[in-house]
């Protein structure tokens, strides 16, 4: 089997330890096996990328293994190829048993220009990704917490969500301080109203005379205390994600050219796919990459499954959430498109094939460097009018009319 790599490393990763097993191959065909183990400490990363440069190699895989891959690629992705590999590719090949065997095998494999790298995108757009995953994993908790709020009203017989829309705005939040504070009068918390909330006063009223009780006191003033420091945290982390963005201001204004593609959504998309569409040799690996692509799966001639791969979970959600927005959008191809499949497929099969085509513009777009251009709400009418011409006719004809149909005249 020809030998691409004649120096190289395979890294068999734990939480504690790391194994590292080197092949050099010589002019004469044989090969060298170094095998040491090293410590995942920085001192020990650090002995690790020594020994490496003493050794001359610049070529390096290693298995995704959960989160404890990533200080060693930090350390040793500086002027080396560093190939993280999919744990289930390996998976899919028998013949290892111990550590130093799973070492062994990654640098054989690697040696030979076997091992296909996963996409790791450079520093800058990692940090992103950190700051904006992060982000809604707070937005998320500050949803849970707004819904046990709820659960506290209504344990309590407060029935304010059903007057008031949103339990958490000025008029409600006065309400839930004068609540916490020990405030039972039903008039007294109503008057507390604001706006158009006080045209709905006698509603409030009934809606405020409940049975609070002084756990649910506590209760609501932990989970408010909680709620304003998950706000306070947000402001802070859109400030700092904000600042990453800079360099990438002419990526935003194109990804914001997409209809349904505000600030937030086009910063969580560049965090995951970066702006190098190269990265990717076309707009079907992107789509494959994220798991917005029906699957494959064939034997004896026969399709067996076209359920889509897990992909990036975080980008599929990002993208379904554009494509909520663009479902109720107007006047643009994306939303004749989804609507046209969800009255034949589904909403749910719909939102994954608009992703879809949702993916393939964004990379065309960071490919070209050139902003969004609509094809128009009626795209697929004018793609169809000989189909769009016969269903008229078949209608006119139901409702029992003769029709003739007669070119119009180009003046």
């Amino acid at each position: 089997m020809q030998v691409v790599h004649e120096r190289c490393c395979g890294l068999d990763v734990h939480k504690k330890t790391v194994v590292a097993c080197i092949l050099i191959t010589l002019a004469n065909g044989e090969v060298q096996r170094h095998i040491r183990t090293f410590s995942t400490m920085t001192a020990g990363l650090l002995a690790l990328s020594d020994w490496l440069e003493s050794l001359a190699v610049t070529v390096i895989a290693m298995e995704s293994t959960g989160i404890y891959w990533r200080p060693v690629f930090n350390l040793l992705e500086e002027g080396r190829s560093v190939i993280l590999v999919n744990a289930q590719h390996m998976k899919a090949i028998p013949g290892r048993k111990t550590d130093i065997k799973d070492s062994e095998w990654l640098a054989d494999l690697l040696r030979h220009g076997l091992l296909k790298a996963s996409f790791i995108p450079p520093a800058p757009i990692r940090e992103l990704r950190d700051l904006t995953r992060y982000r809604k994993n707070l937005v998320q908790e500050r949803a849970r917490e707004v819904n046990r709020v709820q659960k506290v009203l209504e344990t309590a017989n407060i029935k304010l969500s059903s007057v008031a829309t949103d339990v958490l705005g000025k008029s409600g939040r006065d309400m839930l301080s004068a609540l916490i504070e020990g405030t039972t009068d039903a008039e007294i918390l109503a008057e507390l109203a604001r706006g158009k909330l006080r045209k709905q006063l006698p509603q409030l009223q009934q809606a405020l005379d409940g049975r609070v009780q002084a756990h649910h006191r506590l209760l609501l003033k932990h989970i408010l205390a909680h709620i304003i420091f998950l706000e306070e945290t947000l402001e802070q982390l859109q400030q700092e994600i904000e600042q990453h963005l800079c360099p990438f201001e002419e990526t935003m204004t194109l990804l914001m050219s997409i209809p349904g593609i505000a600030a937030l959504a086009a910063a969580a998309i560049l965090a995951e796919i970066g702006d190098d569409m190269t990265r990717f040799p076309s707009a079907k690996h992107l789509a494959s990459w994220a798991g917005v692509c029906p699957g494959n799966k064939q034997s004896g001639g026969k399709r067996l499954s076209g359920k889509t791969t897990q992909g990036n979970a975080t980008l599929r959600a990002i993208l379904a959430e554009v494509v909520w927005v663009i479902s109720h959008m107007k006047d643009n191809y994306l939303s004749a498109q989804y609507h046209r499949l969800a009255r034949r497929l589904g909403k749910k099969k719909a939102v994954v094939a608009v992703s879809h085509s949702l993916l393939v513009i964004i990379y065309h777009v960071l490919s070209t460097k050139q902003p969004y251009r609509d094809l128009g709400a009626d795209y697929f009418e004018q793609r169809d009018s000989t189909r769009l011409t016969q269903r008229s006719v078949r209608q006119l004809e139901a409702l029992g009319y003769t029709v003739t149909l007669v070119p119009k005249e180009v003046a």
